[in-house]
C-alpha cells in the first residue's frame, strides 16, 4: 500500500489496470469464440482439448478420403460386373447354337455356318475382355490382380482383389485326360487288365485303396481338398464319378462316366460259327435288373457283326448297352452312364481290343469287364493325386471356349460341357465381385456412421456453447466498464493533492 498522499504511486490505478488487461483478455477469447465458433482458437485456449479435437480432425479427414475411395472401388466393380454381365449373354447364346448343332440334323454347310457365328462370338468376348478398363485400368484381361483399395484411415484398412482373366481363351473346360480300362478274367487273362489311351503307362485296372494314403485326392481351384477311395479293381466308373461328386462342394471338381470300348471280332468257324456270348451292363446278377431297371443280361447268338449290333441294339432299353460297327468293322459298344459293361460265356468267336496289346475274351478267357472312363471337369484349374489309380491324369488341362467346334456332332457335343464351364467361370467370378461390392457398401455405411459420431464427439470438444459464452461476454463487458470507472475514480484523489501546492 502506497504511503497517504504520495503522487507517485497510485495502487487502486494499477489494481483497475489490471483488471481492465484480464477482463481485455477474457473479452477478446470470448468474442473469438462467438465469431469463429470454436471454444479453442488456439493452443493456449486448451491444451489438451487442442490435442484431442485434432485428432479427431486428422481421423474424420481420413475417414472422409477413405469413403471416397470405396466409393471409386464401387464404380470400378459395377463397370466390370457390367462387361462381364455382356460376356455371360454371349455365352448363352454359343451354348444354344452348340445344343443346336449336337442335334445332328444340320448339312454341313449349316454345321459351318453355325462355327462361323461361334468364331464371331467367341471373339467378342475376348474383346470385352481386353477392352473394359476403368480410368485407364485393364479389368478382364488377368493383370488386375491383388490391387489394394484404402477403405479405412489407418493402416492395414484395405481390401485387396483380383479379376480373373475372361477371354475366350482363358475360360472353358479343365477336364482330366482319362483312359479306358478292361479288367479280364479266366484262363488266359495272365495281363488281368489293359489300360488303353494316349495317358496309358502301366497295365492294370482301378487301384484298390489300400489305406488313406492311397485314395485318390483332389484339389480344386479354390484350394478345397477331397479324398475318394476305390473300393475295388473292378469298381464301374459310374460308382467312381459318384463317389467323386459327392465331395464336390468341397473341391469344386465334378466327374463324368462314360464307358466306350472298342472290340475287334472274330468269327468263329466249324462247329461253333458266328459270334456267342452274354452281355451286361451294372454289377447286377445275371438275368435281373437293377433299380434303375438298367442291366438285364441278353444272350447273344450272331452270324456276323451286323447282327452283333442288331442285336445288342434291340435290348439296348433294359441292357443299358448301345453298339455300332466304326469304319474298320470293329465293334463299339457303349454304356453312356458309365455302368460297367460285363462280357461273359463266350463260346463261339471272340472280341479282343485294339491296343497294342490286345485283352482277348474268347472261349480261353470266358469274361471281362470293360470299366470304362472317368473325366474330371471343373471351371477352374486343378490336382489329382494318386491319379493313376484310376487312369486320370495329375492335372487338369484347359479346353477353351475359344477352341469349340459345333461343325461336327461330336465337338458340338464337346462344346456343351465347354460353354457350361465357362459360364460357371463367368458366374463365379461375378459373384466374387457382387461379394466385394457388397463388403465395399457396408464398409461405406459403416465408415458413415463413424463419420457421424466422430464429428458429434469433435463438436464436443471444440464447438462453443454460444449461450454461454454472450452470457460471459456480457459479464466481461461490463466488468471491463467498471475498471474504467475505478480507474477514473482513483486518480481523482491524486489530482487533489496537487492543489495543496504553493
Amino acid at each position: 500500500m502506497s504511503a497517504v498522499g504520495s503522487i507517485l504511486t497510485n495502487t487502486g490505478a494499477l489494481q483497475a489496470l489490471n483488471a481492465i488487461s484480464n477482463t481485455s483478455t477474457t473479452n477478446n477469447n470470448l468474442e473469438a469464440q462467438l465469431s469463429s465458433g470454436l471454444s479453442i482458437n488456439s493452443p493456449s485456449n486448451n491444451p489438451a482439448g487442442y490435442i484431442t479435437a485434432q485428432g479427431f480432425t486428422s481421423q474424420l479427414n481420413g475417414i472422409t478420403q477413405a469413403i471416397s475411395n470405396a466409393n471409386q472401388g464401387v464404380s470400378l466393380l459395377q463397370t466390370a460386373q457390367g462387361a462381364i454381365t455382356q460376356q455371360i449373354g454371349i455365352v448363352q447364346q454359343l451354348n444354344s447354337i452348340a445344343v443346336q448343332a449336337a442335334n445332328g440334323t444340320q448339312t454341313s454347310a449349316e454345321a459351318q455356318s453355325l462355327q462361323n457365328v461361334v468364331n464371331q462370338l467367341s471373339g467378342q468376348v475376348s474383346t470385352i475382355a481386353n477392352q473394359t478398363q476403368f480410368n485407364d485400368i485393364n479389368l478382364l484381361n488377368g493383370s488386375f490382380s491383388g490391387v489394394q483399395f484404402q477403405v479405412g484411415a489407418n493402416e492395414g484398412q484395405t481390401q485387396t482383389l483380383s479379376i480373373s482373366n475372361t477371354n475366350a481363351s482363358a475360360i472353358g473346360m479343365n477336364a482330366t485326360t482319362s483312359d479306358a480300362a478292361v479288367y479280364a478274367t479266366g484262363a488266359t487273362a495272365s495281363s488281368g487288365v489293359l489300360t488303353a489311351g494316349a495317358n496309358a503307362t502301366t497295365l492294370g485296372a482301378f487301384t484298390k485303396s489300400a489305406s488313406a494314403a492311397a485314395d485318390v485326392s483332389i484339389t480344386g481351384p479354390a484350394g478345397g481338398t477331397a479324398s475318394v477311395a476305390v473300393t475295388s479293381a473292378s469298381e464301374s466308373a459310374a460308382s467312381l464319378a459318384t463317389s467323386i461328386n459327392n465331395v464336390s462342394g468341397t473341391t469344386g471338381v465334378q466327374a463324368q462316366a462314360t464307358n466306350t470300348v472298342t472290340l475287334a471280332l472274330t468269327a468263329g468257324t466249324g462247329a461253333t460259327p458266328g459270334f456267342s456270348f452274354t452281355i451286361q451292363s451294372g454289377t447286377g446278377a445275371t438275368g435281373a435288373l437293377s433299380s434303375s431297371g438298367i442291366g438285364k443280361a441278353q444272350t447273344i447268338n450272331a452270324s456276323s457283326a451286323a447282327q452283333v449290333v442288331s442285336q445288342v441294339n434291340g435290348q439296348s432299353s433294359t441292357s443299358g448297352i448301345t453298339a455300332s460297327l466304326d469304319q474298320s468293322g470293329n465293334l463299339v459298344l457303349s454304356q453312356t452312364s458309365g455302368q460297367n459293361i460285363d462280357i461273359s460265356a463266350v463260346t463261339a468267336g471272340s472280341l479282343a481290343t485294339t491296343a497294342a496289346t490286345p485283352v482277348v475274351l474268347n472261349s480261353g478267357a470266358a469274361s471281362g469287364t470293360i470299366q470304362g472312363q472317368v473325366q474330371l471337369q471343373s471351371s477352374g484349374a486343378f490336382s489329382v493325386k494318386n491319379a493313376a489309380n484310376i487312369g486320370e491324369s495329375t492335372s487338369s488341362t484347359l479346353t477353351a471356349l475359344s477352341s469349340i467346334n459345333v461343325s461336327t456332332t461330336s465337338g458340338a457335343n464337346t462344346a456343351i460341357n465347354v460353354v457350361k464351364y465357362a459360364l460357371a467361370s463367368l458366374n463365379n467370378q461375378g459373384g466374387q465381385l457382387g461379394a466385394v461390392q457388397q463388403a465395399m457398401t457396408a464398409n461405406i455405411n459403416n465408415l458413415n456412421a463413424t463419420t457421424q459420431n466422430l464429428t458429434t464427439a469433435l463438436g464436443v470438444v471444440q464447438d462453443a456453447n454460444i449461450p454461454a459464452v454472450s452470457n460471459q461476454l456480457t459479464e466481461a463487458e461490463i466488468q471491463a466498464q467498471s475498471g474504467v470507472a475505478a480507474l477514473k475514480s482513483s486518480t481523482q484523489l491524486q489530482q487533489s493533492y496537487l492543489s495543496l501546492l504553493p
